[in-house]
């Protein structure tokens, strides 16, 4: 079995109402067990161990899921800018723009939703996408 499968059955299961219920049990069962154990030190190392594997874990797991569904959600925005005539076509290939190229659309973008000028003015590494942003 695959990794993404794995990580994507396991996120629908620590995502569940039922998970986060057993995780508060037995967070209230270790806080009952306090006075057994005299809350010493091995009392308090069992949760902060368990604790520490479990968010280490996590972390793979919140990082797999999350691009999974950001690679989703740019497909589906890819196909509606595809398949909008009035859209730039540029904006399928935002990939390749660096940081300072980015903001200066950012900027342009936000002029436009105040009524601005609707031309856009991004100049890329590509002369294809030049091209492709002034014929629009």
């Amino acid at each position: 079995m695959k990794f993404s499968k794995i990580s994507q059955a396991l996120s629908m299961w620590a995502g569940s109402p039922k998970t986060f219920l057993g995780a508060l049990l037995l967070i209230l069962i270790w806080g009952l067990s306090g006075p057994v154990f005299h809350f010493n030190d091995t009392w308090q190392l069992i949760i902060n161990t368990s604790t520490t594997i479990i968010t280490f874990l996590m972390v793979f797991l919140i990082q797999n899921t999350q691009n999974r569904d950001n690679d989703i959600l740019h497909l589906k925005i890819d196909e509606l800018l595809r398949a909008t005539k009035a859209a730039h076509n540029a904006m399928l290939n935002l990939d390749g723009l660096d940081l300072k190229q980015l903001e200066q659309m950012r900027r342009e973008y936000r002029e436009i939703g105040q009524g601005g000028d609707s031309e856009l003015s991004v100049s890329t590494s590509s002369q294809q996408d030049k091209t492709d942003l002034n014929q629009c």
